[in-house]
């Protein structure tokens, strides 16, 4: 391992890395600790994060030390995040917690300090970890593929180094880096399959890593194409409106059970019988991630953000305090509401003014609401009449509900106005609401 190497590397993952300024997650460890004094030796702008977390007694204090050290004597910048009690250490689960503790802590010092990469010192061994890992869990290709080099702004410049060079480089350079004596237990996963699994593999062939690592980059290329053969397949058979993405829910069953996960798993579906009931569940079905909402409406998967449905629930006032001594009063909905596709968007109501009780509001459908719609003798549910009208499941939900400060539908825009609230021949003041919009039919 040579220093021009490792910046070879380095402008690999990011371009003119002089021009940008880092984050390194430092432990103490031979590969941090080589990690940092690369990035002085190249002069490049960056600051240092550890956490302390307490659980090796003195030799966490030590490996502290060595990493403050190191800092002071370089001028470096030095971010230390200490567990206590509030962190709620389990009493499992301790590697995952650990995980998503540090990364917390190091975005969070991220966005403190403008920085606008996370560096770790993840190495080829690591690599080789992972994917024996990944192996044992049927994980795909994404998972055989390993640590990435680089993503979601997180590089990992010593990722084609091994463990061997990175001491070799930490001895010939005098660097001072202390040893986690945990990691000789076989007490983890990963501690198991490197201390027992890794030597074994080693011993069976003299350039096994550098094989392995070679075998690494032909699985990213073919990860690479299969990404992109994929992206063109779905594009195929989706379409797009202001806020949704339609995917031809028959077009993609037609696809293998390999293309169907690929293709929802972005979406955060990755459960192989949730995908199954994706494809069998009946029109108006709804499937939850944690980021997206997934409608089966008749022969089509239609797929919105969380946040997206938010704003369709959002209110609209029309109209707080009106003036009732005025004859006529208007609202022209035309940049209020958006269009329907296959509804006639145009419509004009004369409501009796004095009938109603403001504000006036669209708001979207919401259990239990009915109305009395015209043209009918009764009162009617709002979602039995979006059945009878054999609305899709999208346009239901671009549909607004006009209703006033009680809360009562005064009528669904723009199909049906409610009877009781229709202008008359005792009306004294109207309120006309309507929308000039074309039919779109």
């Amino acid at each position: 391992m040579e220093k021009f190497s490792f910046k070879n590397q380095l402008e690999n993952l990011v371009r003119n890395p002089e021009n940008h300024r880092y984050l390194l997650a430092v432990s103490g460890g031979a590969d941090s600790m080589v990690l940092a004094s690369l990035f002085q030796g190249l002069g490049l702008v960056y600051q240092i994060a550890y956490v302390n977390y307490k659980l090796r007694g003195e030799d966490s204090d030590l490996d502290q030390k060595t990493v403050q050290d190191f800092c002071e004597k370089n001028h470096i910048p030095f971010h230390l995040y200490e567990v206590s009690e509030k962190d709620k250490k389990p009493d499992n689960s301790i590697q995952l917690w650990a995980r998503e503790l540090r990364y917390r802590f190091f975005r969070e010092i991220q966005n403190q300090e403008e920085l606008e990469f996370l560096v770790t010192a993840h190495h080829l061994n690591d690599q080789l970890e992972t994917f024996i890992i990944n192996l044992s869990k049927a994980s795909g290709i994404d998972g055989l593929s390993g640590i990435p080099a680089a993503s979601n702004h997180t590089l990992r410049p010593l990722l084609i180094f091994s463990k061997k060079e990175i001491y070799d480089y930490a001895e010939e350079n005098g660097i001072d880096f202390r040893e986690d004596l945990s990691n000789k237990k076989s007490d983890y996963l990963r501690n198991k399959i490197r201390n027992e699994i890794v030597p074994r593999l080693l011993e069976t062939n003299d350039h096994f890593l550098e094989n392995f690592k070679r075998s690494s980059v032909y699985l990213n290329q073919t990860k690479n194409f299969v990404q992109k053969q994929i992206e063109e397949i779905e594009n195929s058979i989706s379409t797009f409106n202001l806020k949704e993405k339609i995917i031809s829910k028959e077009k993609l069953n037609s696809e293998s059970d390999f293309v169907k996960f690929e293709i929802l798993k972005k979406y955060g579906f990755k459960k192989e019988e949730e995908i199954k009931k994706i494809f069998s569940a009946q029109s108006g079905s709804t499937f939850f991630s944690n980021d997206y909402v997934l409608i089966i409406n008749r022969n089509e998967l239609i797929l919105s953000g969380k946040s997206d449905k938010k704003d369709r629930e959002e209110e609209i006032i029309l109209i707080e305090d009106p003036d009732l001594s005025e004859s006529q009063m208007e609202i022209n909905l035309e940049n209020k509401i958006e269009n329907i596709e296959g509804i006639n968007n145009s419509f004009e109501w004369d409501l009796d003014a004095e009938k109603l009780q403001f504000p006036l509001r669209l708001r979207k459908q919401q259990d239990g609401d009915e109305f009395y719609p015209t043209g009918f003798s009764g009162k009617k549910k709002v979602s039995k009449f979006f059945r009878d009208e054999k609305l899709s499941i999208l346009a239901r939900q671009k549909i607004w509900i006009l209703c006033d400060g009680n809360n009562s539908v005064l009528g669904i825009i723009p199909l049906r106005q409610d009877r009781r609230y229709t202008k008359d021949g005792k009306t004294k003041s109207i309120l006309k609401i309507f929308n000039e919009k074309k039919n779109e039919i």
